[in-house]
């Protein structure tokens, strides 16, 4: 029988960049034409948020900020090493990368090749800026399991799940940011990431994906024409529990040691309303925070897309997968750290189920 890890974290992109770069997202969403002019104005601003500004655009507070990441990356990196898997199914969305026009399925996953390597600062021109100072040509070697990730998609349709399998990306050279970013923080202290992986994507932003293209640049353009049909939603919450559960029922039952990861960061402020998009909605996420605490399982299966989606907690549809494969098998949670943010754009969690 299989034994199962349950873990959670973010992969939020700003933590690519030296901390000095973390605020920029938050000044950056003030010149969106789309962003409330009132939301603009520093005087309805909360004493917190301008704490966190400080003197200096929130300079020092995003040292603070990536120091508290990273001890988050490291408590749940500790957990995967005591662990020691034979498998990574990571749970994370696709933003506009490989679900595009052509195809967008609710869930997908990717069965790799054994062996292949990522450049996550290739760009052709010097390489990208980075807090690890990694030069363009910098790779990092992985491994996939082809094997299992068949395996999965051919048990997850057998339990009436009609899953999407691919065994190569579809449209970029590399994986989704979701999958990219989980990885490189997981080795924030570059001592490799040694386990097979099984990318486990998820169409958290349903509606909104074309027209956004999967981030904060619907705010930069012009709206959809009134009257103009939106494009599908994304699955509710209740059937990526379902789903997760699945997952979880399946490789209990399998010859392996498992780690599910669920990656995303908990409400994004650039999807929400509910705070003009400028700062996540902290009433939002800590409802589901006492859920999670207190294993209320049913709580998170009643939240429905709707709410989700006007708190900007689009992308916890894969800590929805999480939670119902924790359901299934009892867990009870250790949470590491929970910080709430108004200039880091979205609030985060760090989790692991043992």
């Amino acid at each position: 029988m299989g034994e199962i890890l349950g873990l959670g974290c973010t992969h939020y992109p700003g933590l690519l960049l030296p901390d000095e770069k973390l605020p920029g997202g938050f000044h950056h969403l003030l010149t969106a034409p789309n962003v409330p002019v009132e939301y603009k104005d520093r005087a309805r601003w909360p004493d917190s948020l301008l704490s966190e500004l400080g003197n200096d655009a929130g300079v020092a507070s995003a040292r603070r900020y990536g120091a508290r990441m990273a001890d988050g990356f490291r408590a749940v990196r500790r957990s995967l090493d005591q662990f020691n898997p034979d498998i990574v199914v990571l749970w994370g969305d696709d933003q506009y990368e490989n679900f595009r026009e052509d195809i967008i399925p609710a869930f997908c996953v990717l069965g790799l090749d054994d062996d292949f390597g990522i450049e996550p600062w290739h760009n052709g021109n010097g390489g990208k800026p980075n807090r690890w100072n990694e030069s363009g040509d910098w790779t990092m070697r992985l491994r996939g399991h082809r094997a299992a990730a068949n395996f999965l998609a051919r048990a997850m349709i057998d339990r009436g799940i009609d899953m999407a399998y691919a065994y190569k990306p579809l449209h970029i050279d590399g994986l989704a940011h979701a999958f990219t970013n989980t990885l490189l923080y997981l080795d924030w202290d570059r001592r490799g990431f040694p386990w097979p992986i099984i990318p486990f994507a998820i169409n958290c932003y349903g509606s909104n994906l074309i027209h956004a293209k999967g981030g904060m640049a619907a705010l930069f353009k012009p709206p959809a024409p009134e009257g103009a049909p939106l494009d599908p939603p994304a699955p509710q919450p209740w059937r990526c529990m379902e789903a997760g559960k699945a997952v979880a029922e399946i490789f209990a039952d399998s010859p392996w040691r498992v780690a599910v990861i669920a990656s995303s960061s908990w409400s994004h402020c650039f999807l929400s309303p509910t705070n003009g998009y400028l700062w996540p909605d902290h009433v939002a996420d800590r409802e589901m925070l006492e859920a999670l605490e207190q294993s209320d399982f049913t709580f998170w299966r009643k939240r429905s897309r709707d709410r989700m989606e006007q708190a900007g907690q689009h992308e916890m549809l894969n800590w929805m997968a999480l939670v119902g494969a924790m359901e299934a098998l009892g867990k009870k949670p250790t949470i590491h750290d929970y910080v709430e943010t108004h200039v880091f754009m979205s609030d985060k969690c760090f989790v692991t189920y043992q």
